[in-house]
């Protein structure tokens, strides 16, 4: 089903959605973005301990139309206009996950527009974040990348309305974002309360399949399902997820699914528990981990965050890998009631989006619970 969704937007064809009569892709297929960086995607974000001493200690005013900023580690910052309005800001931005710069473009796009989605929020405009070695790349691999950007936010009805470029020597391109929603309809990442059933709506494995890549020993449906993954928008899991009561949400991108758990786990009146045998992986992702093909982001997000972990020693070092693997462009994490989770989960997956409920709330503030049960469609 993934494969189906990527051939739409393939670079292979020679154009894009959005720009088919314009841009003639064909011309920086043989480009190898990723030979230009150190790391790839959202493997490059600093590890959530730095973050956290970074930022200890920073302080503003309690602005009253405030609703969220960086200090509950929300995937973004929420203002209040009117009683109907809120605007939605969020900034992302990495160097290339892929080697094609079509693809890298829309992947970027996409996870940058994801933040908007994860608070519950509809994308509105955007700014483009521009890193580019002029001297070393040609002019028209940093076109392809925005027809790439442009094709996504085309998709999510996002206007492109500006940016900012910088000579690099590594390729990087995100997007600023902003978006609109209810002031009483925002989904935060640390509102769980008992008795609720965590739905994820991406596989996850993007970190290692992409190690693999780097390796050249990646198989091609690997590959293809990790691009495939990373370059589908999160409005559709999100538009659907409206129609329940959604209790809290985040997208599970750079500090790995595990990471992104604690973060919704802190602060609130509940832990939460994770089924392992649940959790959905993209193809070869257990093999990669066996092989030792982990990227440095997992290392960092468990040392940020796995002090929030209970029942680890019942799980191989290349499990907690896994949970630990950076997503670049991963799936919405959000938690509902139990009673709505079977009918959420139908409507998801009747709609292509591929679904899984992988735990439920509960046990004690701040932690993880690792287990393992038969996994649940």
């Amino acid at each position: 089903m993934l494969q189906e969704g990527y051939e739409k937007w393939s670079p292979k064809r020679g154009k894009c959605l959005a720009m088919s009569d314009t841009v003639d892709t064909s011309t920086t297929t043989d480009v190898k973005l990723m030979h230009y960086t150190r790391f790839s995607g959202c493997g490059a974000k600093l590890g959530p301990g730095l973050l956290e001493k970074a930022l200890c200690g920073l302080e503003q005013p309690a602005y009253p139309e405030l609703l969220a900023d960086f200090s509950g580690s929300e995937d973004a910052g929420v203002f209040k206009l009117t009683d109907d309005t809120a605007l939605v800001q969020t900034v992302d931005f990495f160097p290339p996950i892929v080697d094609d710069p079509f693809l890298f473009g829309r992947i970027a796009a996409a996870n940058a527009l994801s933040d908007v989605y994860a608070m519950g929020g509809k994308p509105l405009t955007a700014l483009a974040l521009v890193c580019f070695p002029v001297k070393k790349l040609e002019l028209d691999v940093l076109k392809t990348m925005m027809a790439g950007g442009l094709d996504a936010l085309i998709e999510a009805g996002c206007a492109l309305v500006g940016g900012h470029s910088v000579e690099d020597p590594e390729p990087k391109l995100g997007y600023a974002v902003t978006g609109l929603v209810r002031p009483d309809e925002v989904w935060r990442n640390n509102t769980l309360v008992p008795g609720l059933a965590l739905i994820l709506t991406k596989p996850i494995g993007t970190g290692l399949i992409n190690m693999a890549v780097r390796a050249e020993m990646a198989s091609e449906r690997a590959k293809s399902a990790a691009e495939a993954s990373m370059a589908t928008l999160n409005a559709k899991a999100a538009q659907i997820l409206k129609g329940f009561h959604v209790a809290a949400c985040t997208d599970v991108t750079g500090f790995g699914l595990a990471g992104h758990a604690a973060e919704m786990a802190s602060g609130t009146t509940c832990g939460l528990s994770l089924n392992f045998d649940a959790i959905p992986l993209l193809p070869d992702v257990a093999e990669y981990a066996a092989m030792g093909l982990v990227p440095d982001g997992a290392r960092r997000n468990r040392d940020g965050r796995g002090q929030a972990l209970r029942g680890a020693e019942n799980f191989s070092p290349e499990e907690i890998d896994i949970l630990f693997d950076p997503q670049t462009s991963g799936g919405l994490l959000a938690a509902l009631p139990q009673a709505e989770a079977s009918a959420a989960l139908d409507a998801l997956q009747a709609a292509g989006v591929m679904a899984a409920i992988v735990g439920h709330s509960g046990g004690a503030p701040g932690t993880v619970e690792l287990g393992r049960g038969a996994a649940r469609r």
